[in-house]
């Protein structure tokens, strides 16, 4: 047994990429026959020494912490303790199973490979012939010819060409892309007028009434839908059908590329479709999750969530908990989400790593221009503006700022991003972006009216002459390592981070679902969090568990507020105004013994007038 384990060791030695595991090792459609060990060490071999390799270890240091910390209260748990957990979830699974909805018929369209697929519709000679859309520094997508050699998307362009020296570049073109986009969209509108676009290529349709109004069954619909796409656009696509939604994406990646698998509406071959199924084919647990699910659990399928309950149970806050027990019953959402506003617009870009001043501030131009376009056009102005940023070393920092009106233009948007980017100067960066978000909030107030309080003295309104805008900076005082992407993992008193992005255009939040965001101001006792896992604790507004970058959004704007409250109450030397000063001169001059005032005559009778106003004038 030693000898075994010792050879073991010796091999992990001998061969340290086995132990590497990035975003660009993990499989896609597509890349079934790929030989990962190859794959493997070319991107330990080229990553090896880089800042992102760097920061790889940082992550992968912090999770095998994370998963030493939790084996640790595992192993505290007494059999009184399991016991107690052990009831807990078997009532819990009763009530998630009384609530099964297996009326619904969802359908998952995923288009195939589609940046890829576009460009080569556009251009035919690129057919047959590996092909990514992207460059050196970053790909979007690979063709399914590429990911035959390991080539895959967000994975660095120099690291492709080495796995594929034949490699063909497209640089991207998103206006292509989303005149096809809105091609297919118009399809999707036919079998379901309220389907969800998860983004640009992927969608989610509930065709239960298509097929009872048509007397079609499920996988004739999506035959038909997938054929009406093609015809419409000339591209392939793929569909998953089941009884919730989250089977749905993962039945739409089976058949991949160009065709369809359908799970019956029915108890028992969900319970045996889901029982084998590995837990990272489930959307929402990506690799932090897998690791501490099976280095502290053993678990593997999503059978074994239900298997080892009360550990889960135990470990877990009960949004997360509720989350893994829903996964091991195959247990989804199958009603169709309200329709609600835009909540944020963003735009973000990833460049060379670069120090340089001048041109990080021309790309701050750039996507001031972009923001304000994408507003203009929707008609949207905003309060919140939010800074990211990515250092060369990886870490993600975000900056915010909460105005007292409304913006959308360039010129606006670029003076409150330059003055959240001084702050951070210098930096070496690779990306940066810029969101809007609380829209058209209400009437705003007009800083010229004065009101009642203007004219109050009191010590709160000599410190609240602050700044006119605040910032929040969470990396100051969140662990600078990515957080395990597990719903509400650290409880109600943790700092929540924005993670990070793998492609470009967006803020998406997809390797994680967040349940569970807090917020505690170091001057105020009330905590931000979900009550019953959809109402705001602080002002009552309502959002589903599953909207993760709104209540990013909500999370955001109450951490601005709260922060300016404090900024207020800890500014103790405020810059007084020059009256202000005069008065304070004035006061220390007159700093010696006052005469006594003679006593009025009438004392006793009548309040002296000098009592109805203020001793100094400082607000006049």
């Amino acid at each position: 047994m030693e000898t075994t384990e010792n050879s073991i060791s010796g091999d992990d030695c001998a061969r340290p990429w086995q132990s590497y595991n990035t975003v660009y090792t993990n499989a896609k459609a597509g890349m079934e026959g790929v030989d990962k060990e190859k794959v493997q060490r070319v991107v330990y071999e080229m990553s090896k020494g880089s800042k992102y390799f760097q920061n790889e270890e940082r992550k992968e240091a912090y999770m095998k912490q994370k998963v030493e910390s939790m084996k640790a209260q595992l192993a505290k748990l007494t059999p009184q303790d399991l016991s107690h957990h052990q009831t807990i979830s078997d009532k819990r699974i009763v009530e998630l199973e009384a609530a099964r909805d297996l009326s619904r018929i969802w359908l998952h369209v995923d288009m195939d490979a589609f940046y890829a697929a576009v460009e080569t519709l556009s251009n035919p000679s690129l057919k047959d012939k590996p092909m990514a859309v992207g460059g050196m520094s970053m790909i979007s997508t690979a063709n399914y010819e590429a990911r035959k050699f390991g080539v895959r998307a967000a994975m660095p362009g120099f690291i492709a060409r080495k796995l594929c020296p034949e490699l063909i570049f497209v640089p991207t073109d998103f206006k292509k892309y989303t005149y096809y986009s809105d091609l297919t969209r118009k399809v999707y509108e036919k079998y379901d007028p309220n389907f969800l676009a998860a983004s640009l290529d992927e969608a989610y349709l509930d065709i239960t009434n298509y097929c009872n109004d048509k007397g079609m069954t499920s996988g004739e619909v999506a035959e038909e839908l997938r054929e009406s796409v093609h015809k419409e656009t000339g591209l392939t696509c793929s569909a998953g059908v089941a009884p919730n939604r989250l089977l749905a994406k993962v039945c739409s990646d089976i058949n991949k590329p160009n065709g369809q698998f359908v799970l019956p509406n029915e108890r028992a071959a969900v319970v045996t479709f889901i029982s084998s199924l590995p837990i990272r084919k489930i959307g929402g647990i990506g690799k932090v999750t897998e690791n501490i699910l099976n280095g502290v659990f053993g678990i593997t399928t999503c059978e074994e969530m239900l298997q080892k309950r009360s550990f889960i149970s135990a470990l877990f806050s009960r949004s997360s908990a509720d989350f893994f027990l829903s996964v091991g019953l195959g247990i989804g959402r199958t009603d169709t989400p309200e329709v609600t506003q835009r909540k944020s617009m963003s735009n973000e870009r990833t460049f060379s790593p670069t120090e340089d001043e001048t041109l990080i501030h021309q790309k701050l131009v750039d996507l001031s221009e972009n923001l304000s376009s994408d507003l203009n056009k929707e008609g949207l102005r905003g309060r919140t503006l939010t800074l990211k940023l990515k250092t060369t070393c990886f870490e993600v920092r975000t900056r915010a700022v909460t105005l007292p009106n409304c913006i959308c233009s360039s010129e606006d948007i670029l003076k409150h991003a330059t003055k959240l980017l001084k702050a951070e100067l210098p930096v070496s960066l690779r990306l940066i972006g810029l969101r809007m978000s609380h829209f058209n909030e209400g009437v705003a107030v007009d800083a010229k009216q004065k009101t009642l309080s203007n004219f109050i003295v009191t010590e709160s309104n000599i410190h609240n002459n602050t700044s006119a805008f605040n910032v929040h900076d969470p990396s100051e005082s969140c662990n600078p390592v990515n957080t395990p992407q597990i719903p509400d993992l650290d409880r109600a008193d943790t700092c929540h981070r924005l993670n990070e992005a793998e492609t470009s255009g967006s803020f998406d939040l997809k390797d994680t679902i967040v349940n569970d965001e807090s917020i505690m101001s170091s001057n105020t006792k009330q905590a931000m969090f979900w009550l019953n896992d959809y109402e705001c604790s602080v002002c009552g507004t309502q959002l589903p568990s599953g909207f993760v970058e709104e209540r990013q959004e909500h999370f955001d704007f109450h951490l601005a507020q709260s922060l300016q409250d404090e900024e207020k109450s800890s500014n103790r030397n405020p810059i007084l105004k020059p009256k202000q000063r005069l008065i304070e001169k004035d006061e220390t001059r007159q700093s010696g013994p006052k005469k006594k005032q003679k006593a009025s005559p009438s004392e006793g009778k009548h309040i002296p007038i000098h009592m109805f106003f203020a001793k100094t004038s400082q607000n006049f």
